[in-house]
């Protein structure tokens, strides 16, 4: 999750249909703060598209499609790239099951190899899932990942040796809410991790600590604006939204280059931060 970023898959808001009043009028339904704006919200993912293509990396564009939602735009949810194949996620957030399809076709045509594909009455979303290391995933066990889903990811990685480890994850403000284990975490290198400590299940702090991480703890005025979600482009360089000054700063005392892009419209306003707008498709 923190190498050298070379190939990312997004989803702007045109091919996810943003412009599309029959699809937009459903943004209340979906969890989005007001009505998108589209001419906004397009803005900013081009905008954010120049940086993954400045830092080095091959942008590539999910199609668009009538089975995509608004939501598509956070295109990172969907599936979990992997060194054995792509495994395909069952969202917990029903209107998000039809992006599975979307990704196959698209990751196959890629030549993606599939590994795998969550099936009811498992749920899992990738927001849900971080790489502790290339042996370990830790996957949160929450709304939108259920038990039942993490089971089957545990018998997917098990012939290629990758430990799943659960970590419980709050009940926040609701099931309605959006609350990833990536929404508290943020992987930046080897050895430094991005937290929302104060939401944090006990058991998965001292697992990061038993494991040598070092914390930078979110402004916590800026939990709320996704100041935890960031996105390591490798080399110590990360892409951030710049809505979040006090976190941003204090990612680059801590040593790190912070790119940014403006995201109140694109990200905050449907819960999806930087790594929620991507899909890494490929790191050296």
């Amino acid at each position: 999750m923190v190498g050298m970023l070379q190939r990312v898959m997004v989803c702007s808001p045109r091919n996810a249909g943003w412009n599309e009043p029959k699809k937009a009028r459903h943004w209340q339904e979906l969890g989005f703060l007001h009505v998108p704006d589209f001419p906004a919200a397009q803005a900013q993912h081009e905008a954010m598209c120049r940086e993954l293509a400045s830092a080095g990396a091959e942008v590539v564009y999910l199609r668009p499609s009538a089975k995509l939602s608004l939501d598509a735009v956070y295109v990172h949810d969907t599936s979990l790239p992997t060194d054995f194949g792509l495994i395909l996620m069952r969202p917990g957030k029903p209107n998000r099951v039809a992006e599975v399809c979307e990704h196959r076709e698209f990751c196959q045509g890629m030549g993606i190899p599939i590994l795998g594909q969550i099936e009811a009455p498992g749920t899992t979303e990738a927001g849900d899932m971080v790489w502790l290391d290339s042996e370990t995933l830790l996957i949160g066990h929450g709304y939108r990942t259920n038990a039942a889903g993490i089971e089957q990811m545990r018998v997917l990685m098990k012939p290629n040796r990758v430990e799943v480890i659960p970590a419980p994850l709050p009940y926040g403000s609701g099931s309605s809410a959006c609350l990833h284990l990536m929404t508290l975490i943020s992987l930046l290198d080897e050895q430094t991790v991005l937290v929302d400590l104060a939401w944090l299940a006990v058991e998965t702090v001292e697992l990061l600590r038993s494991r040598g991480y070092k914390f930078v703890e979110i402004e916590a005025s800026e939990r709320r604006t996704l100041a935890c979600n960031v996105l390591s482009l490798g080399r110590r360089r990360l892409l951030a939204l710049q809505e979040n000054d006090g976190t941003n700063d204090r990612l680059r005392r801590a040593g790190f280059e912070v790119r940014t892009f403006p995201g109140r419209e694109l990200g905050i306003n449907g819960s999806g931060g930087p790594t929620c707008l991507t899909r890494a498709l490929l790191r050296s």
